[in-house]
């Protein structure tokens, strides 16, 4: 059975860093960002690709559908049995659709846990205008992408508290705090 950790928070919050230093640290581990996977089918220049950047380019969640094949499929063909994915999910019909899936005939997924890294809106704006990685880095796209985040957060996060799977961890610490406790609690649900 693989086992699977969901990574969510802020744009700036440090959740991609976090999870690829965690599966540098561990062989057993694969990790997959979902922004990371949509912009690489960007840059492929695809036509699932440009339909994509459509969505990116503009600070918007891509439609679940897009999401769910790309998330499924990076799931099925990872090389280890534990897999973290940040950056999802963004939204209630993403939590929805993933949450039907994992609850649908293929049982050979479990979701471990949902880590939240927590951030101040302001660590967050001075982290991404900072980085200014590509076209989604400038204010009105980062206002637009923390908007997008937060408005469903409270469902998503009650949703899985719900389910006694949420696991809040500040992101304010340097990375080798954050990386030290995430990585602890991920160890704890092996």
């Amino acid at each position: 059975m693989k086992k699977l950790f969901l990574i969510i928070g802020a744009p700036g919050s440090g959740k991609t860093t976090d999870a690829e230093l965690i599966a540098e640290q561990n062989d057993e581990i694969t990790h997959y960002s979902t922004g990371d996977m949509l912009r690489t089918e960007v840059a492929s220049g695809s036509e699932l690709g440009l339909e994509i950047n459509n969505y990116i380019s503009k600070g918007l969640i891509v439609p679940i559908k897009i999401a769910i094949e790309t998330i499924v499929n990076a799931i099925k063909n990872a090389p280890t049995d534990i897999i973290i994915i940040d950056g999802y999910p963004r939204s209630m019909e993403q939590l929805n659709a993933l949450d039907e899936y994992l609850n649908g005939d293929d049982s050979s997924l479990e979701l471990c846990s949902v880590i939240e890294v927590e951030v101040s809106e302001e660590t967050a704006r001075d982290r991404v205008l900072g980085r200014a990685r590509g076209a989604d880095d400038n204010t009105e796209v980062f206002d637009n992408r923390m908007k997008v985040y937060t408005e469903p957060l409270a469902d998503i996060q009650a949703f899985y508290n719900a389910k006694g799977i949420l696991k809040v961890i500040s992101g304010e610490g340097t990375i080798e705090e954050i990386v030290a406790e995430m990585g602890t609690f991920i160890e704890s649900k092996i």
